[in-house]
C-alpha cells in the first residue's frame, strides 16, 4: 500500500476534471493547464496510488472500477475542502465574532469602556471580552487577542508590538492638602504600592522625594489607592485620567511620570477583519484621548 505522503493531493482536481470530461484537452481548458500537464500528473497519481484510474478507448478516457471508487470518495473530500476554505475566508473577511482584550483594569474603567457603544454601533456583531489582567496571557492559545501593557514587553517573534503613546501620572490628594508647595511634598503622608510593586516607575519617582516621604499606607491596587486619597489618608501618584474622573485635587500642574502604553497582538491577527477593526479602533481612540491620557493640565 502507498503511504499518505506518496500521493499529491493537488492532483485530485485533475482526476475529477478528466473523469467528468473524458478528454485531456477539455480537462486542461477547464483547469487552465495544458493537456500534457494533465497526462503527466494523472500518470504520476496512478503510480503513487499503485492503481489504474483510467483506461483509454475510442470515446476518450473512462474510469476503471478502482477509479470510480476513488472518484466517488475524492469528490466528497474535495467538496469538503472547498467548503472549509470558503468558510475560513468568510470568517477572516467578516467583521464579526469574539475579540478578547486584556489590560490593567483602570484602562478599561477610565478610558476604553466609554467608547465601546460607538464600536458596537458601527460593528454590532463584534463580541468583546475585557479581561482585567496584568499577567502575560497566551496569544497562541487564544487566551487574548490584544493586550494593553504599560512598558515595552520583551521581544517575541509571534507578536506585533506597537507603542500607542504615553500615560501621564500626577500627584493627587484630598482637598485638605490644597496649597502645599511642591518642596513640602516629602513632608506629607503618602499612599504607596507594597514592596511587590516597588520597581514600578511610580514608586521609583516617590523614592526621589526629599525628605523621604512617610508611607502611611501600602496597597496593591490602584482602586484602593484612589479610595485612600478620597478618604484623606495621604497623597498618591495616580494616572491623570483616574485622578481627574474621581474628582481628586491635583497638586502641581506638571506630569511627574510618563509611562508607555503598548498594544500587543498576535502576528496572524493582521489578516482577520474583526481584529484589524479593533486594532484600528484602539489606535484611533488613543489619538483622540491623548491629551487626557498624557495628563495635560
Amino acid at each position: 500500500m502507498p503511504t499518505s505522503t506518496d500521493f499529491d493531493w493537488n492532483d485530485i482536481p485533475l482526476i475529477l476534471a478528466l473523469s467528468r470530461s473524458g478528454n485531456m484537452s477539455a480537462a486542461g481548458r477547464q483547469l487552465g493547464v495544458d493537456a500534457s500537464t494533465i497526462s503527466r500528473r494523472i500518470a504520476a497519481a496512478e503510480k503513487s496510488l499503485q492503481l489504474r484510474l483510467f483506461i483509454r478507448d475510442n470515446t476518450g478516457y473512462r474510469l476503471t472500477d478502482a477509479g470510480q471508487v476513488f472518484v466517488r470518495h475524492a469528490d466528497g473530500v474535495f467538496g469538503n475542502v472547498q467548503s472549509m476554505l470558503q468558510a475560513a475566508n468568510q470568517e477572516a473577511d467578516a467583521t464579526a465574532g469574539p475579540v478578547n482584550i486584556t489590560s490593567i483594569d483602570f484602562l478599561f474603567d477610565y478610558w476604553l469602556l466609554d467608547h465601546v457603544p460607538a464600536l458596537h454601533a458601527a460593528h454590532p456583531h463584534i463580541a468583546l471580552t475585557l479581561q482585567a489582567e496584568n499577567q502575560n496571557l497566551s496569544f497562541t492559545r487564544r487566551e487574548a487577542d490584544f493586550a494593553l501593557r504599560l512598558g515595552k514587553p520583551g521581544d517575541d517573534a509571534a507578536l506585533v508590538m506597537r507603542k500607542l503613546g504615553d500615560l501621564g501620572f500626577a500627584v493627587y490628594g484630598h482637598p485638605r492638602f490644597a496649597g502645599i508647595a511642591r518642596d513640602a511634598w516629602g513632608e506629607q503622608p503618602w499612599i504607596a504600592y507594597d514592596d511587590a510593586l516597588a520597581a514600578t516607575g511610580e514608586m521609583q519617582w516617590l523614592a526621589t522625594l526629599s525628605p523621604a516621604p512617610r508611607r502611611v499606607l501600602k496597597v496593591n491596587s490602584l482602586s484602593t489607592m484612589v479610595r485612600g486619597c478620597r478618604a484623606g489618608v495621604g497623597l498618591a501618584l495616580l494616572p491623570c485620567i483616574m485622578g481627574e474622573q474621581e474628582g481628586l485635587l491635583r497638586l502641581g500642574e506638571q506630569v511627574e511620570v510618563l509611562r508607555d502604553i503598548w498594544l500587543l497582538s498576535h502576528r496572524d491577527a493582521g489578516s482577520i477583519a474583526r481584529f484589524k477593526t479593533v486594532s484600528a479602533w484602539i489606535t484611533t481612540l488613543y489619538a483622540g484621548s491623548q491629551n487626557r491620557l498624557c495628563g495635560a493640565a
